[in-house]
């Protein structure tokens, strides 16, 4: 007959937790106390023993073991484990200790294997390759997401415009700007943004934090995206081909804006006059004319400019 056993944990700081385990063994007791009694770090950094309490319950009814050679089971959490070390790290993932700690920034994680995934992001390590063109990425579904930009399959359609995306997430992204919806709130300003990346970028504001140095020069971005591709500036790579010329590029930003001259599309348009711009930046750099506004001063003298280059241009007569 197999037993259930319900496991109680107590750790140095009163709390609880009830996980419950199934093992197909006689010697119930004495098993299920060498597999998952350990030492876990609590968030003080003081080692404290996870002391273990067992009540052993005996089943009248045969409970179902899944396939393989799993050992345990939690029946609440539907995880599985066949060793020590994983249960050990479902506890840890349950307490919300994260123990391994990145030393080029300031994240920590729950288990070694998302660390050493994490470090490939500061090693610029991409270990999957796509075989139909040049490119390498760091994880497998990003491989497996870029991949389908080969067939230009397109599946995800937007219900209130015309577009259309080849992956899912992208429509979602998109229907927020149908919806206005920003579920992704700051917690120290009442800004919110539509993407979390948007939030994760914008958070940085705040702190200053700027985790990721280029291995090349002395720059410091706030995101990983923002070091690969600042990257391709070392390395002139330029991924992003246009389908309809030659031009390449190194931000598929820029691939974007440069289509819209094959379209001929000018979504920016001035609520002051008939003008449409291509880009949101001429669009403003445009508004400017209308406002008088000039947010580019000189700090050599009292001089003032509607653009930037319009200053840097100025900024030489100093020089002469």
């Amino acid at each position: 007959m197999e037993k259930e056993i319900n496991i109680k944990t107590e750790t140095s700081d009163g709390c609880y937790s009830h996980v419950l385990f199934q093992k197909p063994n006689e010697n119930v007791e004495e098993n299920i106390k060498e597999e998952i009694e350990f030492k876990e770090e609590p968030v003080d950094g003081q080692y404290a023993e996870l002391m273990v309490n067992y009540e052993i319950q005996m089943n009248e009814e045969s409970i179902q073991i899944q396939d393989g050679d799993t050992k345990y089971q939690p029946l609440l959490s539907g995880k599985s484990f066949s060793n020590r070390s994983r249960v050990q790290y479902h506890f840890r993932a349950c307490n919300g200790e994260k123990s391994h700690r990145c030393s080029h920034c300031d994240k920590t994680f729950s288990e070694k294997r998302y660390l050493i995934r994490h470090l490939m992001i500061h090693t610029g390590e991409k270990t999957y390759k796509c075989s139909q063109c040049d490119k390498d990425f760091l994880r497998k579904h990003q491989l497996i997401s870029h991949q389908i930009t080969h067939t230009g399959e397109k599946a995800h359609q937007c219900n209130q415009c015309e577009k259309s995306f080849t992956h899912r997430i992208s429509l979602i992204c998109h229907m927020r700007t149908h919806t206005g919806e920003k579920p992704y709130q700051c917690k120290q300003c009442d800004k919110a943004f539509s993407q979390r990346n948007m939030l994760t970028y914008h958070l940085s504001t705040h702190t200053g934090a700027k985790p990721h140095q280029c291995n090349q020069c002395d720059k410091t971005f706030s995101l990983s995206s923002g070091l690969i591709c600042h990257l391709r500036s070392h390395t002139g790579e330029k991924p992003h081909q246009c389908n309809h010329c030659d031009k390449v590029f190194s931000l598929k930003s820029n691939l974007k804006i440069h289509l819209k001259l094959h379209t001929g599309e000018t979504p920016y348009q001035c609520h002051l006059c008939n003008k449409a711009f291509l880009q949101k930046s001429n669009l403003k750099r445009h508004l400017r004319t209308h406002t008088g506004e000039k947010p580019f001063q000189c700090n050599q003298c009292d001089k003032a400019f509607t653009q930037n280059n319009s200053l840097k241009h100025h900024l030489r007569t100093h020089t002469r």
